[in-house]
Parts: structure tokens; sequence; C-alpha cells
């Protein structure tokens, strides 16, 4: 398949004055024209630091980004200056941002922050751009759309707001959205709405998708291919039935078995939901081993020594862990 975003070898570090945190350490990945790529991990592990840093959108200081390179349709969008960089925004990679409610300017109509990259990135007039914003507010199911352009974010319940935070993404239809927690802070039914419409407009535009997300259950129903991510790099990547039947990295087999399932009364409660002890390390603190080895089930010596390579472990699937190379070592617990 055609690379239509390549990320090489991404670092992106802050300066705190505790010292430098590394936020993203060494991130490659790439993503393929018409693909939805599914970017999961716990809350810290660098998901949306990633997606920031491929739109330019990290503050510097105190933010730093280090990288070979990230191309898009070829471009290295690192060498684009600030006006040119404005130019991709909004018109050929749009994101959603994760909170709705602190990203939608409260004291602006919606239907002025829908008609506004109208203006910018295609000319229309504030009339054509109007009426533009009307279709796609009805397009993201926003019921009597053509009243509702003169409200205010606080006037919308949160799945609403998150409809319009959708229809603003897609409204100059680009070729890459990025999704940045679309569906965190909605319940479900809300949820699966938000979910259903985005896919139905992925197909409609032919887009290319970075879902960011923590919930696998999101992943299983958008994504054809994940990367997984711990303490800032990826520690493993597969298609999407790779990861939940066959997941090698003991993190990733984590995530999976701390997700809910349904269960007959008979083995209620002989399930108890699994967790992954221990915490997230400091991004401040420099690790020479494994980052996940405190929390590992299966850690052994080298792992606490020697930082593993992701390196590939069968068609397509891709670890960082040692056990690739010890594989006895899976049946021990230490």
């Amino acid at each position: 398949m055609e690379k239509f975003l390549e990320i090489d070898n991404l670092s992106v570090q802050f300066h705190t004055p505790e010292g430098v945190a590394r936020a993203v350490d060494e991130v490659s990945f790439n993503l393929a024209r018409g693909e939805t790529l599914g970017l999961v991990g716990e809350s810290g592990c660098g998901k949306s630091v990633t997606a920031l840093s491929i739109l330019g959108l990290i503050p510097s200081p105190p933010g730093r980004i280090k990288s070979d390179r990230i191309l898009f349709e070829g471009r290295n969008l690192l060498d684009l200056d600030g006006e040119e960089i404005r130019r991709v925004r909004g018109q050929e990679i749009s994101m959603i941002f994760q909170e709705p409610m602190t990203s939608l300017n409260p004291v602006l109509p919606i239907g002025r922050q829908v008609a506004e990259p109208l203006m910018v990135h295609k000319g229309l007039s504030k009339s054509e751009a109007y009426q533009e914003a009307a279709v796609w507010l009805e397009q993201v199911k926003i019921p009597a759309a053509r009243e509702r352009l003169n409200d205010y974010p606080h006037q919308l319940s949160g799945g609403m707001r998150q409809r319009v935070m959708i229809a603003m993404a897609m409204v100059c239809r680009p070729k890459l959205l990025i999704a940045d927690e679309p569906t965190t802070a909605l319940d479900v039914t809300i949820q699966a709405q938000i979910l259903s419409l985005m896919l139905g407009l992925k197909e409609e535009l032919g887009m290319s998708v970075l879902l960011i997300t923590h919930d696998l259950g999101v992943v299983a129903q958008m994504a054809s291919r994940v990367v997984v991510m711990y303490a800032g790099e990826v520690v493993e990547e597969a298609g999407v039935m790779d990861i939940f039947d066959g997941p090698f990295h003991p993190y990733t087999q984590g995530l999976l078995k701390s997700m809910p399932r349904l269960s007959t009364r008979r083995h209620a409660r002989a399930r108890r939901l699994s967790e992954i002890r221990g915490t997230v390390p400091s991004l401040i603190q420099r690790i020479h081993g494994c980052k996940f080895s405190d929390r590992c089930p299966h850690v052994f010596q080298k792992c606490r020594k020697e930082h593993p390579q992701l390196l590939p472990i069968g068609p397509g699937q891709f670890a960082r862990c040692w056990l690739r190379e010890y594989p006895e070592r899976r049946k021990h617990d230490v």
C-alpha cells in the first residue's frame, strides 16, 4: 500500500524545572492512503503529543520536536515555514480535538466557527461559507441545523458539540483526519452514533484516519492496524486482528485483559477485572532497560539492563520485547 504519512524517528521533549521530559521517544510508523490506524495506550503515553507534532502545534518553548522527517504525500512537514504549515492545517490535515468544550470558541456562534475554514482555505464569501456550514451541520446529523447556526457552544449538549467539531474538521474535505479521543466523555449511545458518523464520512470522502484512543473497543470497530504506545515509545504494531487474537507485548496483553467483558450469571463471580500493576515511569527519568520492566509479569535480568528494539515477530507484526529472543520466559512470572 502507498505510504501516505510517514513518521520517522520522532522525539518530542519538554524542558521543565524538574528536567527534560521525553514525551515522545524515537517513534516511527506510517499510514497508508485510505487506511484507519489506531494509536492506543493509557493516558500520558505520548499519543496526543505525536498527533500535535504532525501539525506543528507543539509550543516552543517549552517543547522541542526532534525528528528525521514527517512526510505527508512526500513533503517533509518539518521543513515548512509557519505560513505553509497553516495552509496544510484544516485543508489537507484536520484534527478533532479531545474536548470540544475547550476546543470550540465560547464567544463565537458555531456557524461562524464551521464557516471560517471555508473562508480561509477555500476563499468562499461569508454567505457562501455559511450555506456550506449549514449543509455540514446537517451532514453530521444536528437537528434543525440552519436554525442552530447562531447558537453558542454552551447551548449544545456534549454530543452536539462533538458533531460540530467533526463538521469543522471535515468541511474542507481533508485527506487526513486526526481524531484525538473523539468519543471521550460521551455516553455509550452517543459514542456509537459518533463512530458510525465518522465511518460513513471516511468512506464518502476517501480519507485516511489516525485514531487516537485508549478504548480498544473503538479500535476494533474503526481501525485496520494498531500502534501501541507506552511511556513515549511504540511497543507493538500489528493488524487489528493480530492485536486481538495474538498480542505479543505484555503491555498489550495487559490492556486487553483489563477490558470489561460480558459474562453469564453463572461465571460472573469467577471473572475479576484484570489490572496492570504499578504506574507509568517518569518521563524525566532515563531508563536504560525496558520501560515496562517494573510492571511486567515476565521480567528478567536482561529487561532491566538493556533497552529492546522494535523488531518483527511475524508478518506485519512488530514488538519491543526481549521475549522475542527468550520465548520460554513467558511461562514464568517473576
